[in-house]
């Protein structure tokens, strides 16, 4: 039983449950109280001890319920096999019972799998099919394509080949034993298959997933299909979850400092050197402080939701973040993502100033009326946008300005480098002022870009 909980514990990762090994540990132990006799008291202990939230309690209870399913093999005989046996009982009784004998010792002489087939003990067959799937490494499964591998494996090692010699002795000695025994067999094979296919439902989801994240990480946010925006949203969340657990732990070290060895052993010197009192020695670094500027314009609307769930997790990993987002006109959105979730957030933003006609010099004149005053020269400015203008004045003076008063000045432009400069882009006047210019086309380099942004201040 250890052995298959090992292996629910993966298949509860591979849903999405993150299962840690103190974890593995507790339900280890609580199984072990409750025992594995009565299945809802198994589910309940597994899911109180392993589920940490709503989502995860109800991935986990479907986990549970495929995993602890065994495939039951289907026994079923011919029809014209049975009739073909009890017409021979009919015509000769004698020679029927004399022909049973015979069977019934040349039953004992078979396999154990063969043995185990014509006995049609169902149990002991998904046993068999259990530990076989465990022998085959059944577990390892990753990908639908290893479906006839696996089922391969699993026969091979219940003793398929001694089954095809039985089969081929029985074919020349007792043909209606070796019907039987093939009917068996195909049965068999079915009930393999079932079990490959639970396999794969639930060892490969995670890998399956990961393989979905890595398409969806190198793809260009501008071309993502409808059918993918939900999946690219929740991409973006997991995004936003590793920054948060990467920078927030360096931060709290940073306020706390690091243990000074020396200075502490001195001060404790008095009670034999046991650290009663601690010194802290502390490095200077400046606070972080971003401001974020979003381009919402009709021209990046594919990738403007986007963008703003990236700042939106810019808010829950530094603490001084402030956000505007522009079309025509800028506004200040920093309230509204502090304050609600991602999606009404976006939803609110767009609806105030998403859509529009794109206007950089507009939007960076009401920049500098009302919001210059912002930016010190601890400050990291962030603009996220195509840089097209319409034609209309870029007002590129002010974003030299922006870029003398700020510590520096990052540009994360949606498009290819090939259409800088070409039509309406003002993307080559801009990048005079600019500390950093990237190409931000996909969720890869979103990440990179915003954790080299963060990294810079831990």
């Amino acid at each position: 039983m250890r052995e298959n909980l090992h292996r629910f514990f993966r298949a509860a990762r591979g849903v999405g449950v993150h299962v840690s090994p103190a974890e593995s540990i507790d339900a280890m132990r609580a199984v072990a109280q409750v025992g594995i006799s009565d299945r809802a008291v198994l589910r309940d202990a597994l899911l109180l001890t392993l589920a940490k939230s709503q989502d995860e309690k109800l991935a986990l209870g479907d986990c549970f319920d495929l995993f602890f399913s065994q495939p039951e093999p289907r026994q079923e005989q011919p029809e014209s096999v049975d009739q073909d046996r009890s017409q021979e009982a009919d015509q000769a009784p004698s020679s029927g019972a004399a022909s049973d004998a015979d069977g019934s010792s040349q039953q004992q002489e078979l396999g154990p799998l063969a043995q185990m087939l014509l006995s049609q003990d169902r149990n002991a067959i998904a046993a068999a099919i259990a530990s076989a799937s465990g022998a085959a490494s059944l577990s390892d499964i990753r990908y639908s394509t290893q479906r006839g591998i696996f089922s391969s494996r699993i026969l091979d090692a219940m003793g398929l080949q001694r089954l095809r010699d039985d089969l081929d002795e029985l074919t020349a000695t007792n043909p209606a034993l070796a019907e039987r025994l093939r009917a068996a067999l195909d049965a068999l094979r079915e009930a393999v298959r079932d079990t490959v296919s639970q396999g794969l439902a639930l060892y490969a989801r995670e890998e399956a997933e990961n393989l979905r994240n890595e398409i969806l990480r190198n793809a260009p946010l501008a071309r993502i299909e409808r059918r993918q925006v939900a999946e690219m949203r929740a991409l973006i969340r997991q995004i936003a979850r590793r920054l948060r657990e990467r920078y927030s732990k360096p931060r709290k070290r940073q306020r706390r400092g690091h243990l000074d060895v020396r200075r502490t052993l001195r001060r404790n010197a008095a009670w034999g050197g046991v650290p009663f009192l601690t010194t802290w020695k502390r490095k200077h670094r400046d606070r972080p402080k971003i401001v974020a500027l979003c381009d919402v314009s009709g021209s990046v609307a594919q990738v403007s939701d986007f963008f703003l769930l990236l700042i939106h997790s810019l808010h829950e990993v530094v603490d001084d973040v402030r956000s505007f987002a522009f079309s025509s006109h800028l506004i200040e959105v920093s309230e509204i993502l502090e304050s609600k979730s991602p999606e009404e957030a976006m939803s609110e933003i767009m609806s105030k100033v998403g859509f529009g006609s794109s206007d950089y010099g507009s939007s960076l004149v009401d920049f500098e009326k009302e919001f210059m005053s912002t930016l010190t020269p601890q400050t990291t400015v962030i603009v996220l946008g195509d840089a097209r203008s319409n034609n209309l004045d870029p007002r590129a003076d002010i974003l030299r300005r922006i870029s003398d008063r700020s510590k520096r000045l990052v540009w994360l432009n949606p498009e290819g480098r090939l259409a800088w400069g070409f039509g309406d882009s003002e993307m080559p006047r801009y990048a005079t002022f600019c500390s950093v210019v990237r190409q931000c086309a996909t969720a890869q380099q979103l990440e990179r870009a915003v954790s080299d942004i963060v990294a810079t201040y831990q």
